[in-house]
Order: structure tokens, then C-alpha cells, then sequence
């Protein structure tokens, strides 16, 4: 059993804004641990756009400690490798990782892939249906004696004693923590499709997330929804498109044309590809802090980051699992206790944060001396010990070594 679960707590009430991966894990982690929690979400609805994700195995261990690795894994997809980078024009491996027996061999679990609503449906069902409020968008927060005060667009108010901000990279609760500059467009674009396995090439239907790096943009590719779709998502300049929605519609020709010439496999794929989704990428350089008094924000509206890592949910659920540890451990001090958690969590987050930032730059490496060093490296490397830094974290034990 967890240490934190079922021991005493005082009455604390804790508000989590924004009811995505990062903020349900938080709720969840917080009632664990005998903590009330209310999720406040502005959608009527906890959906989560037709998009993949990895779920690596720092990520995995935390749905496992919250009792949800079964319900996950009824629709994930366990890898058999990763990370396989080809060659642009002729699909050649340039490197690839184990992520089958030798990953939970070396890291306690192994890697999935996964629809983004399967994710966040697993962890949904560890949070109580009566501590989510739907439909209701956080106007303002007001400091009290104590607690705060919380104001909604609708007019309705709430009073708690702690805020957490999981409101994403347009936080409302970060504007109430640290003067941050405004998220900048990167000049980079994504877009997301959502294929039929039966309609996909073989090789697309393999238990392997595989990325094609080329000059000036990459694709990747993975099964989900129990193999029956394959997910696409590519990274190119953005011209002149600045929508950064996720539910924002592209043209499929748009996507292919930035893919023209490329290998004839990947050609082959992106041919039976019908609707995409298109979104501009923003950036913004860390946070100075990310706690003010009894307010802390989590996950993207702590620290954005490219998805080049595929860390973005994993790090939200690791900071939601050292948060609710930190005022288990201080509940009658919960300012102490989110300085705490943001002591444990910025140096390891932000790492991955600005690391993601950098892969862009070599993931998009034009043909010549750089790229073909880029290549060459990749043979010198233990592709496992490549990402243990990331995979091998345990963050509640990272918590429980931490002084108090």
C-alpha cells in the first residue's frame, strides 16, 4: 500500500482547473490519498480529440499505483519497439529501441501506445463522478484569510484552500502565479490522422512507433485503439497557418504535398489517410516559478512541451503524483507543501521541457554533413539507455527521498 493512502488528512479542499490527463491524475492522486478534490472543467463534456499518444513506463507505473493499469491496457497497445527512425527517401532504420520484454526487464514495465480518450478514461475512473463540474470556465482567483476564492464566467463562486492550475499552456490560473511571456508560435504545425488498420500498409500495423525524419519535418506512426487504427501525426513548417486547436480542420492534400517524394511505403500510407487535423505549435521558455502561496500550476500550464519527447502527458501524471504526496505529507501547511512539490518537479520537467525543444531542430536536419553525423550516431548508442533518464523514473520514490 501506498503511504499516503488512508492516513489522516485535515479537511483541505483542493480545486484542480481543468479537467484533462494532468488534472483528473491529480484528482485522482489526491483522493488516494484521502484528500478532497473537485475537478472544474469549461467543456460540458471529458472528451479528448481522435489523437495518440506513448505512454512510456514512468507513466504506466502511475496508472499501476493508482489501481488502473488493467483498465488501460484492455485498448492499449504494448510496444515491441520504438523510436524507429527511418530515412525520408528510402524508409532505411537508422536506430530503434526494444521496448518489449528487455524495457520491463531494465524499467519495471513496458511502453504502450494509446488513443488519448483511452488514457484519460482510465484515469477518470479513480476520481469520484461527484468531484467533476462540468461546463464551468474559471473567471478569476481572489486570496482570502483563508483559502481562496474562486469566480466562474457563469457567476457562480468557490471557496478552497488550495488551486491547482491543469488548465494547459492558455492558463488562467498561471496569470495568478508568475509574470510569464505570452506562448509564442514556433513556425511549426502538426497534423493528426486517424487511420483503419485494415486499410493501412502491413508495416503501419506493427506494434512499433516509428518516426520518418526528413529535411525540414518528420512523421510518426503507431497502432492504437487495440490495433485497430493506426495513428499519424507529421511536424512541418507552419506558412502561414496560426490555428493552434487541436479539433482544427486540414486539408489531407496539404499533408501529402508536404510529404511528396518521401518513401513510397510512406506514400503508401498517407494515401488511404482521409480527414487530418491541423494545429499551429506553440513554445514558451520556463516558467521562473510555478507555486504562489496555496495556488501551483501542473503539466502544460507549468511547462509546455513540444511533443518531439512523447513526455507531455507522462510528465502531467508524474507531477499530479508528487503534488498530492507533497500535501499528504504537509497538509497543515499547503504553501510549504507545493513549494515542496514544484522543488521535486521543475528541474526534471523542465529538462524535458527544453530537450523536446531542441530534438525539433534535429529531427528536421537537411541533408548533409550534420545529418549524416546525426545518422551515424544513432549506431553508437545503447538504444535502451538512450531514455532511461526519462523511463526509469519512479516519481514517488523520487518524492519519498526528497527532504520534507
Amino acid at each position: 500500500m501506498n503511504r499516503h493512502d488512508n492516513r489522516h488528512t485535515p479537511d483541505l479542499r483542493v480545486a484542480v482547473i481543468g479537467g484533462g490527463i494532468g488534472g483528473l491524475a491529480t484528482a485522482a492522486f489526491l483522493h488516494r490519498a484521502g484528500i478532497e478534490a473537485t475537478v472544474y472543467e469549461q467543456a460540458p463534456a471529458l472528451t479528448e480529440v481522435g489523437a495518440g499518444l506513448v505512454v512510456s513506463p514512468n507513466a504506466v507505473r502511475l496508472l499501476g499505483s493508482l489501481g488502473r493499469l488493467d483498465r488501460f491496457r484492455e485498448r492499449a497497445v504494448p510496444l515491441r519497439a520504438g523510436w524507429e527512425f527511418r530515412r525520408w527517401e528510402d524508409g532505411r532504420v537508422l536506430f530503434s529501441q526494444d521496448l518489449g520484454e528487455e524495457c520491463e526487464r531494465r524499467f519495471g514495465e513496458q511502453s504502450y501506445v494509446a488513443h488519448r480518450a483511452d488514457l484519460l478514461d482510465a484515469v477518470r475512473s479513480a476520481v469520484p463522478e461527484a468531484s467533476l463540474r462540468l461546463g464551468l470556465r474559471l473567471a478569476g482567483l481572489h486570496r482570502l484569510d483563508e483559502g481562496v476564492e474562486l469566480t466562474f464566467t457563469d457567476g457562480s463562486r468557490e471557496v478552497a484552500d488550495v488551486v491547482i492550475g491543469a488548465d494547459g499552456v492558455h492558463t488562467t490560473v498561471g496569470r495568478f502565479v508568475a509574470e510569464a511571456e505570452a506562448p509564442r508560435f514556433s513556425g511549426m504545425c502538426a497534423y493528426r490522422s486517424l487511420v483503419p488498420a485494415e486499410s493501412a500498409p502491413a508495416f503501419a500495423r506493427r506494434p512499433v512507433q516509428t518516426l520518418w525524419l526528413g529535411p525540414d519535418r518528420h512523421l510518426v506512426h503507431y497502432p492504437i485503439s487495440a490495433g485497430t487504427q493506426i495513428n499519424i501525426v507529421a511536424f512541418g513548417p507552419a506558412h502561414d497557418w496560426t490555428t493552434e486547436s487541436w479539433s482544427a480542420e486540414g486539408r489531407i492534400e496539404d499533408l501529402r504535398a508536404e510529404f511528396a517524394g518521401w518513401s513510397e511505403g510512406l506514400t503508401e500510407l498517407l494515401a488511404v489517410a482521409e480527414r487530418v487535423g491541423r494545429w499551429a505549435l506553440l513554445d514558451r521558455d520556463p516558467l521562473p516559478r510555478w507555486t504562489n502561496g496555496p495556488v501551483a500550476l501542473l503539466g502544460d500550464a507549468a511547462h509546455p512541451m513540444f511533443p518531439f519527447f512523447a513526455q507531455g502527458a507522462a510528465q502531467a501524471m508524474e507531477d499530479a503524483a508528487v503534488l498530492a504526496g507533497c500535501l499528504a505529507d504537509q497538509p497543515e501547511e499547503p504553501s510549504a507543501a507545493l513549494r515542496r512539490y514544484e522543488d521535486v518537479r521543475c528541474p526534471r520537467a523542465t529538462r524535458v521541457q527544453l530537450m523536446s525543444r531542441g530534438r525539433a531542430e534535429s529531427n528536421h536536419l537537411p541533408d548533409g554533413p550534420a545529418q549524416r553525423a546525426r545518422d551515424a550516431s544513432f549506431a553508437n548508442e545503447d538504444p535502451l539507455a538512450h531514455n532511461g533518464w526519462i523511463y526509469g523514473h519512479d516519481a514517488e520514490l523520487a518524492l519519498r527521498e526528497a527532504p520534507v
